[in-house]
């Protein structure tokens, strides 16, 4: 898969999909900004069709751009949560409008298994 570079078209689309263009962080994103905290397992159940490896990747990606905020309770059994940041915070309009959007277009469950 293609990653972004923040430099391609030298715009500031492409430096927004160079942070946030992974085919899963902008649903990690919605579910941590709809849920609140979220546990490692709690987003994996949110999202069936991710693998854990991608899950985990996807995770890393958002934390080192400082979208997601990861806290590691040293515990047994070891405890992890994520959070949206005050960075990632800002990206709220955004997904509203995309979960808007979606609903509006989205089609009929009717017309999709046809």
């Amino acid at each position: 898969m293609h990653k972004w570079s923040p430099n391609e078209c030298n715009c500031s689309i492409a430096y927004t999909l160079s942070v946030v263009g992974g085919k899963w962080n902008w649903l990690l994103l919605y579910k941590l900004f709809q849920n609140g905290v979220q546990r490692y397992g709690e987003l994996k159940k949110s999202i069936p069709p991710i693998t854990h490896k991608m899950l985990s990747q996807q995770l890393k990606e958002l934390e080192a751009e400082e979208l997601i905020h990861r806290e590691e309770y040293h515990q047994i059994p070891p405890k992890v949560e994520y959070s949206l940041t005050e960075k990632g915070n800002t990206l709220l309009p955004i997904l509203q409008l995309m979960s808007h959007w979606g609903k509006e277009n989205k089609p009929a469950d009717d017309a999709v298994a046809q």
